[in-house]
Formats: C-alpha cells, structure tokens, sequence
C-alpha cells in the first residue's frame, strides 16, 4: 500500500487527523440499499461500507473487490470512508450482480439427507447476508455479535469446519 499525500505511516496502516487508511476486500455490497461490509486486511471486525463513501463507481463494488479505505468510529460501530481502488490498480469492469447457483441437496447411499459443511468464511457470509436481509437496522455490532454465536454454535453441531 502506497501513503498519499498528508499520510505517515503507522501501525496497520496510514495515519492523517486520527483517521487511519487500511486496506481491504469487499465482504458484501448490497447496491439496492447501498451499503455493505469491508474485512480489514489485518484481521479485525468487519467495517460498514455505505455508498455515500465510495471514490469509485458504485456499479464497480463486489464482493472480493480490494479497496482502501480510511477508518472512522462512528455511533454505530466502525465506519469506511474515502473508499478507493489501491494505488496502481486498474478500475474493475462493472459486473450484473449474480444470485447464487443454488445448493443441491445431498443424501447418503440410504437416501437419507445430509447437509453442506461449511467454512468459517462462507458460513460467516452466508449468516451476515440472512442478517442484512432480514433485519436491515441491524448495526455493525450487533451483526457481529449475532454473527459470532452462530458461528461458534454450529461449530459445536459439525455445521462449520476449517
């Protein structure tokens, strides 16, 4: 990551008037209600991405896409701002957004059903999009603490695995 003008490094990241420039990959971006969630590429809690706050085309955000972004504290949790493409990178083409194929149920050799494993990851994103759906006033925090439970227990059920 390349400092921008104003920016001196610190621990993370870049530093300018107690805001700090991290860099991160689009978890989830809902262009309809225009907003979603960035996962800091230094670990931590996902940070709130609202489209008021993109430096780049709307159309061009999707999950996976590597951003830039500074971090705020607001009300509700950490919030990005001044969201862009890192230094270097070439605008990304604009994609229709694609529902996902949906899963085929399985069975074992007496036709009994079985049921997916998943990774913490795709369990996580699975679980943090059923939350946006459902209940939109949701914050942050609030995701993230639903979201922990039912991670840790569908770890104890077998539900999700490494």
């Amino acid at each position: 990551m390349v400092p921008f003008r104003g920016w001196a490094p610190d621990e993370g990241g870049f530093q300018r008037l107690g805001v700090r420039m991290v860099a991160g990959r689009v978890v989830r971006f809902d262009g309809t209600r225009g907003y979603g969630f960035i996962a800091p590429e230094d670990g931590g809690e996902d940070v709130f991405l609202h489209v008021n706050d993109l430096l780049i085309p709307e159309e061009s955000v999707r999950s996976g896409l590597v951003v830039e972004f500074e971090v705020e504290t607001g009300e509700r949790g950490l919030k990005a701002s001044g969201i862009r493409l890192p230094e270097g990178e070439r605008q990304p083409v604009a994609r229709r957004h694609q529902e996902a194929a949906p899963r085929t149920a399985m069975s074992d050799e007496n036709g009994h059903p079985m049921c997916d494993v998943l990774s913490p990851e795709e369990y996580r994103r699975d679980v943090t999009e059923l939350l946006l759906t459902a209940s939109p006033q949701l914050t942050a925090e609030q995701i993230l603490t639903i979201r922990g439970a039912l991670v840790k227990f569908s770890e104890g059920h077998g539900w999700v695995e490494d």
